[in-house]
């Protein structure tokens, strides 16, 4: 029974604190130590300038994120032109020694 009654507290405690950590938070450019901290003058002082910040800084973190993709996917696809090289140029040498067992086959 007694440890009936620790869980419940305990998860209406954990719940509790929850609850209090999202209603700190708030709405994002709506002041000071709202989003994670100040973040500037213009973010502290809240209002539309503070909430155009957050969408501009939103917006330019989309756009680097962006071009990191795509340097990541330029780079891949070089890794994978430079390995299909690498295997036509193996093939060849394949062949060649291929053939330097044949020539050694029929020298026999």
């Amino acid at each position: 029974m007694s440890r009936f009654l620790l869980r419940a507290n305990l998860r209406r405690c954990i719940a509790s604190q929850i609850r209090m950590g999202s209603d700190q938070l708030g709405e994002l450019g709506k002041g000071a130590g709202k989003g994670g901290g100040g973040g500037g003058s213009v973010r502290e002082a809240g209002g539309a300038f503070g909430k155009r910040q957050v969408a501009e800084e939103e917006r330019y973190f989309r756009q680097k994120e962006k071009e990191q993709m795509e340097a990541l996917k330029k780079h891949h696809s070089e890794e994978i032109d430079n390995h299909k090289k690498e295997i036509e140029r193996l093939k060849k040498e394949i062949h060649r020694h291929e053939g330097k067992i044949r020539k050694l086959k029929h020298d026999d």
